[in-house]
């Protein structure tokens, strides 16, 4: 029998509506049903991210379709098309506690990328070693919003949403041994926090926490604008 290659419908309107473009989730489809998604993407829309493409979907994909993709294997992302253009607004940080956490930072980051939102990166700054995190500390302050990238006990979260005047968003990872419990303990511990404020995503979310970045930053953006109309009344 033949595959079913139409089982989808594509949120056209999901920017115009939220703020954030139409995003494709790739575990769980098969190969023929993300380049069906590709194929009817291309005419509606500029561009279209990929989330958990892992490598052996990629490889399974025509060679006509791969080439469409800008693939990167570490965070599993692939960005179909041209992103949007950077936008005229300060840096989202992106601050991940060790070099583990990269896969997931680096999904945050694409979809920042994807978006058209500027960041900036910190790596392997975890609490391991804290003077690693207070060299950069004066960097990461100026960002209106950070994502905090960690697993094991994710103590960085709680430790930067003490120290930063920004939106802390954690985003904890399944990084750790034993009772590390595949993510679920980093979590647990960000969940509950005793720095204020500090919301948290899924486990290796990266993607969800880049949109909670992003809301946070069209919200910033739009009141701004309402400010300076009001200004200039």
């Amino acid at each position: 029998m033949a595959e079913p290659m139409n089982e989808f419908q594509l949120d056209f309107a999901r920017h115009e509506r939220i703020g954030l473009d139409e995003a494709i989730f790739c575990a769980g489809k098969t190969a023929g049903q993300i380049a069906a998604i590709m194929d009817a993407s291309r005419p509606a829309l500029g561009g279209l991210l990929l989330t958990r493409l892992d490598g052996d979907k990629f490889d399974a994909l025509t060679p006509e379709h791969q080439a469409l993709l800008d693939y990167d294997p570490l965070s599993r992302t692939a960005i179909l098309g041209i992103p949007r253009a950077p936008r005229a607004r300060p840096a989202v940080a992106v601050v991940m506690a060790g070099t583990s956490d990269l896969p997931m930072g680096r999904e945050a980051c694409r979809t920042l990328l994807f978006n058209g939102q500027p960041h900036e990166v910190f790596t392997d700054v975890g609490v391991a070693g804290l003077w690693r995190l207070m060299d950069r500390i004066e960097e990461i302050r100026r960002a209106p919003v950070v994502i905090v990238v960690a697993g094991m006990d994710a103590a960085l979260v709680s430790v930067m949403g003490g120290l930063v005047r920004g939106a802390v968003i954690a985003l904890p990872t399944s990084v750790g041994y034993g009772v590390a419990a595949g993510g679920a303990t980093a979590l647990n511990a960000a969940l509950a926090s005793c720095a204020p404020g500090v919301p948290a995503v899924n486990i290796d979310n990266g993607y969800g926490a880049a949109c909670a970045a992003l809301r946070i930053m069209n919200a910033i953006e739009a009141a701004a604008g309402t400010r300076a109309g009001f200004a200039a009344q």
